[in-house]
């Protein structure tokens, strides 16, 4: 009996329709695992979203695989089969990477090289691939071998026109069902909510429909930009200064005006991190100190409002005060066209800043080297001024104490008063690269069965030595006391999706009953073993807090704020603690340290957080309370409230995706600014080594450089580190010109 089923299986695949509804079965089977275990069910609440959800994968990958049906010629007809075949277990698989490490799905935005792991840059080496993988592509290996062994041969029979419309019918009529289905269940499917949120695209008709229904509204917003009018910014216009624009705080306004700003971006680093023990060890003590410092402007209740555009899309909104897109990257969708007033220029223009990024990753990552031009950054420093290698790199680029150490032979060269900004990426996951010997063996991170969890830890506090060394540095150079040091943290660390359960001891919480590992924390973070609890919505939006610091030395009235504010806020807040005028400027945010600040924290998906309630998303129908995380039952009043809460989260998301996706400030130029030239910046290294160089020449005695007040010797000896290829490399003891000292990965 099992001779002969295993026999009319494989009289069945060798016939040409046999073979496609193989395939077909395959593509379903790996697609709805996929579902279930990877994209966790798609949030899906009721029988009818679990239905179409097992159904929508038929229908889509069907009429794809029926085509070939229609074509005679045997090879052709194999051939196409194949790579249809291919390109639907490819289409699933990459999902499941980018899932991974991006917790969304794949757009045309990511696929033409936006947000993540198919940009220019990545190193493929870092995706988390496992060895269950292996069974995406195990139909595909069944049927090679099948035809190796000879086990079938290639059906020279061709099916009739008739039969292949059958065929392709059907598999129409599936995907019709299926997507009237899920507009019955989801109204508005695809007009409203790919525009909103991809899972219900993507649950109720599929990866391939979501990547379709994607692709129209790409194309709907680049001929946004072709129609666009001077009218349309002026709705903008109107917009922020009648409901965004705040006075500044005549208290603060102006306290490190002059002063070099540098920004330190906190890379993957979340709010929960800060203050965070294992067996009694704080795992960020120097950022603790910072955190709780009288000259430090922190803040407890501070946001991520990220979209895909993860990184980039922070670097957008701490240098624009506008959200990201919807959808992919703006840095790399729209970013090498756009017209940005950015926090460079204007504080060149308006107070004679010159600025800097430094980066470890190559400079086309995100399309920067391109968006930092028309940003109007006068230097970028990325990996190509280092002598990248194994020892001084993981696989997301140069090492944070390199990156640090590094830069000190340029920094110094900027004129002073400066605007440079740190990317770190140590503290990237998947937390790995980092070798025995770099470890601190006073920290011993926690012992959790998830190893991404356990390297989190060891990564941070690396970070954390990388950013006090740093400190060390500016404090022994004389910098710190003319400077004004902000760190933030760009976007969540641990996934809200694939490592909560795992992550989830060391929050204070437990999904079992069963005693937790051996880990302290603060006395906020103590849980028992009974103290159980299941993660929700509200747990995935407390997970986006991250740090925000404002360190001004040789001031003593800062302290931890519980403002809620986020990333869109962070602009005017520099600005005005510079004594920069905004008003004339599009920003979308407010001033934290202003008065009658609008009282809500708008997410990029349209959910948001006040002080009373969380809306975890803006499809959400669930609300719970944002101190006790509790699901709240709102009443008339409270539903008014709410939702003239998400009338202003929409208006404001709206506002800033208008400007940024048809690129209205095109029509506008404040006053006293000048729109920036991209040409005006060359980021090579020869041409940028040998400008700094003439630049100080030229200047002389006028050079405000901390080489040139230093008389020419390099502060690069002052720069200490515990970092073993750091502390065995030489350091020149002084230099006249630092372009003939070593890279920076070998000082």
């Amino acid at each position: 009996m099992k001779k002969l089923s295993f026999k009319t299986l494989i009289n069945g695949i060798s016939t040409r329709t046999g073979l496609i509804w193989f395939l077909v079965f395959f593509i379903w089977l790996k697609t709805i695992l996929t579902y279930l275990f990877v994209f966790q069910g798609l949030h899906s609440v009721n029988l009818a979203d679990y239905l179409l959800m097992l159904v929508n994968p038929i229908g889509f990958t069907a009429i794809f695989l029926t085509l070939p049906l229609f074509i005679k010629r045997t090879p052709l007809f194999y051939t196409a089969t194949a790579i249809f075949a291919f390109l639907g277990s490819l289409l699933v698989y990459a999902n499941v990477l980018y899932y991974r490490e991006f917790s969304d799905f794949l757009s045309i935005n990511t696929l033409t090289g936006g947000a993540g792991m198919l940009g220019h840059g990545f190193d493929y080496s870092s995706i988390p691939v496992y060895p269950i993988d292996s069974l995406y592509w195990v139909d595909l290996v069944v049927v090679v071998a099948l035809f190796a062994f000879r086990k079938f041969k290639m059906d020279n029979r061709a099916v009739s026109k008739r039969t292949a419309f059958k065929h392709f019918s059907i598999s129409l009529m599936i995907f019709l069902i299926t997507f009237w289905g899920g507009d019955l269940t989801e109204h508005r499917l695809v007009s409203r909510q790919a525009q909103f949120d991809d899972t219900y695209v993507v649950r109720y008709l599929g990866l391939g429909p979501w990547l379709v229904t994607n692709g129209w509204y790409t194309h709907v917003a680049n001929q946004a930009r072709s129609i666009a009018k001077k009218s349309d910014f002026t709705k903008v216009q109107k917009y922020i200064e009648e409901n965004r624009y705040l006075a500044p705080n005549t208290q603060v306004f102006g306290v490190a005006k002059n002063r070099n700003v540098i920004m330190i971006h906190l890379e993957s680093f979340q709010q929960d991190l800060i203050d965070k023990k294992i067996d009694g060890v704080a795992v960020t003590p120097f950022l603790n100190s910072l955190y709780h410092s009288n000259s430090t402007y922190a803040f407890s209740n501070f946001w991520n409002q990220v979209g895909q555009g993860k990184t980039s899309d922070a670097e957008n909104m701490l240098e624009t005060s506008s959200f990201g897109l919807p959808t992919g990257s703006l840095f790399q969708s729209l970013g090498s066209s756009q017209t940005f007033q950015a926090m460079p220029a204007i504080l060149n223009q308006q107070e004679g800043y010159s600025s800097a990024v430094f980066h470890g990753n190559v400079g086309s990552f995100y399309n920067r080297i391109n968006v930092y031009r028309n940003m109007g950054f006068q230097n970028f420093f990325d990996q190509s001024y280092w002598n990248k290698n194994s020892e001084n790199s993981t696989d997301w680029g140069i090492k944070d104490k390199y990156l640090f150490s590094g830069s000190i032979q340029y920094l110094e060269q900027l004129q002073q008063p400066f605007y440079a900004k740190y990317l770190t990426l140590s503290n990237h996951t998947p937390y790995t690269g980092l070798t025995k010997d770099e470890l601190d063996t006073k920290f011993k991170t926690t012992s959790s069965p998830d190893q991404l969890i356990n390297n989190y830890f060891l990564t941070a506090h690396y970070l954390d030595q990388s950013v006090e060394e740093f400190f060390n540095y500016l404090k022994a150079s004389g910098l710190y006391s003319k400077s004004i040091i902000v760190l933030y943290g760009d976007h969540y660390g641990i996934s809200g999706s694939t490592d909560d359960n795992a992550y989830l001891p060391y929050l204070g919480k437990n999904i079992s009953s069963a005693p937790l590992q051996s880990s302290s924390s603060s006395s906020s973070d103590t849980t028992t073993a009974n103290n159980t609890a299941v993660w929700t919505d509200y747990d995935n939006v407390m997970m986006q807090r991250v740090p925000f610091m404002i360190n001004i030395p040789g001031h003593t009235d800062g302290g931890i704020s519980n403002e809620y504010g986020g990333e869109l806020d962070v602009m005017p807040t520099l600005e005005h603690l510079l004594g920069v005028d905004t008003k004339s400027y599009m920003q979308f945010g407010q001033d934290l340290l202003s008065q009658n600040r609008q009282q809500f924290i708008a997410l990029r998906n349209r959910g948001f957080v006040t002080s009373s309630f969380i809306k975890p998303s803006g499809t959400s129908t669930t609300y719970y309370d944002t101190k006790s995380g509790q699901t709240i039952t709102p009443n008339a009043s409270q539903i008014a409230y709410l939702n003239q809460i998400q009338t202003k989260v929409n208006t404001l998301l709206n506002m800033s995706d208008a400007m940024n996706s048809e690129d209205l400030l095109r029509f506008y130029t404040p006053t006293g600014f000048t729109p920036v030239d991209a040409g005006d910046y060359s980021y090579n290294v020869a041409t940028t080594e040998k400008r700094l160089k003439e630049q100080q020449a030229l200047l002389k005695a006028k050079s405000t450089s901390l080489l040139s007040e230093n008389h020419g010797v390099s502060t690069t000896p002052l720069y200490k580190s515990t970092e073993p290829g750091l502390v065995k490399s030489s350091v020149p003891s002084s230099s006249s010109s630092t372009s003939s000292s070593s890279k920076g990965g070998t000082q």
